[in-house]
């Protein structure tokens, strides 16, 4: 019999309930969820095509370059722990992998499909790209409540879906990371799932824990990559940072939180915050660090309080004035009637996808900026990145050495796109996807593919 004492270890509660706290519960996003499916890929594909027009690349290479590469469909198969059988599909979407392996995450919703696996690929890939790490794009998701099922029965699950695609994944092929519903915990199970088969493996996924081969920064590397987006644009407008600056953030996840504390910490009031269950809004600031702990103690962000502070309806904080609206919940949230409300100078994109391209043109129309979702977001796949390099190297940096990487990652890349929205006179988000296809375009070139 093989001992196993990884497992062992996770099935402690106290471990699992450390390694699963903090992602958002599923019915969070059911609703909305539900609305957006449908037409995220055709939003991605409508800002490629924007970007290529401006390119003036050949029509010929829009079809190499919005395609697929390969796309795995699987049956996971469990038994439950009321000795039910269960069945989920599973999905693996391989978009390119022209610039270094496929990079991308695993979410587990009860409305995902290949549709919205599709979309979110192709959005790696850019993401990537802009990033300039070398690492093409990826996507995973199992088609299943995880709410609905008990730890052991996640465990089950994410080892069946390691079985299904070994065969397609590995660390110098394609390297998955934690998404929607997905964490540490499940990150762990996968790698040491992989390791049972092809041998010890810590490379081929990123977001375990940091004890076991984790990187140090990793769990907050989105939401300080958000900071550190927001602050570079707010430097190249010449406003001086983010320093007595109003932000309003919907969304208070992983991201959100982390995003808030990292403004908050350097001088910026963020004067709104909300979930699916409300908004809270002081003029003063909230006390993100003190509502952080709330939550974590399992309270309601419209449960906070605070001197100064009041509960609105969720949808209100569209008409708050503000200096930055920062979306971290859903994609999709900004459309023509939300464009049309918002009442603020800047947007950083922390979730995928938030903004439908009827809502950016009148946005851009009402010369509200608007730093892409390729780009505010990339700070977790760029240590992510950090995470595969340390395990590559079987040696561990320290937190500032992480931190202090990402943030030239964020710096870099946006002097890039902002040269480039300067010299061609186009928005944030076009510039970022124009650099992103001609850099997967060039290497494919280069490699002999077009």
């Amino acid at each position: 019999m093989r001992l196993r004492p990884l497992s062992l270890l996770l099935r402690s509660a106290r471990t699992v309930e450390t390694l699963l706290n903090g992602k958002q519960h599923v019915s969070d996003y059911q609703s909305a969820w539900s609305r957006t499916l449908s037409s995220h890929a055709q939003d991605t594909n409508t800002y490629i095509k924007q970007a290529l027009k401006e390119l003036k690349l050949p029509q010929r290479f829009e079809k190499m370059l919005v395609t697929p590469r390969r796309e795995v469909s699987a049956q996971l198969v469990i038994l439950k722990d009321n000795n039910e059988i269960a069945t989920f599909n599973a999905y693996r979407v391989q978009h390119d992998n022209a610039r270094g392996p496929y990079k991308g995450g695993i979410r587990y919703h009860p409305q995902c499909d290949l549709d919205d696996v599709r979309s979110l690929a192709s959005l790696m890939t850019w993401k990537t790209a802009i990033m300039d790490i070398p690492f093409g794009g990826a996507k995973g998701g199992v088609t299943v409540d995880p709410s609905q099922l008990t730890v052991n029965e996640l465990e089950k699950l994410t080892r069946k879906l390691v079985h299904s695609f070994r065969g397609v994944i590995g660390p110098h092929s394609d390297i998955p990371a934690p998404d929607m519903n997905t964490g540490a915990a499940e990150m762990a199970w996968f790698f040491d799932e992989y390791s049972k088969y092809m041998g010890f493996s810590p490379a081929v996924v990123t977001g375990k824990p940091v004890n076991l081969h984790g990187s140090l920064g990793r769990d907050a590397a989105t939401g300080r990559g958000v900071f550190f987006a927001a602050r570079n644009l707010l430097d190249h407008e010449g406003l001086g940072g983010v320093e007595n600056k109003n932000f309003v953030i919907q969304g208070f996840g992983n991201v959100g939180s982390w995003a808030a504390k990292c403004i908050s910490d350097h001088g910026g009031d963020i004067v709104c915050v909300s979930d699916i269950d409300g908004a809270i809004y002081n003029p003063g600031g909230i006390d993100v660090h003190a509502l952080d702990k709330h939550i974590s103690q399992g309270g309601k962000i419209h449960e906070f309080q605070e001197r100064g502070t009041s509960v609105l309806p969720a949808d209100d904080i569209f008409q708050l004035e503000c200096d930055v609206f920062i979306p971290a919940a859903l994609g999709g949230v900004i459309d023509t009637k939300v464009a049309k409300e918002l009442k603020c100078k800047y947007i950083i994109e922390a979730a995928n996808g938030p903004t439908r391209p009827e809502g950016d043109e009148i946005l851009n129309e009402r010369g509200i900026k608007v730093l892409p979702d390729i780009y505010a977001n990339g700070g977790g796949v760029a240590v992510s990145y950090m995470e595969w390099v340390q395990n590559c190297q079987e040696f561990a940096w320290t937190l500032e050495e992480v931190n202090e990487k990402l943030e030239n990652k964020m710096k870099v890349a946006f002097d890039h796109i902002w040269e480039k929205h300067k010299e061609k006179n186009v928005s944030l988000r076009t510039a970022a996807f124009m650099l992103a296809l001609q850099k997967v375009l060039d290497a494919r070139q280069v490699r002999g593919f077009a």
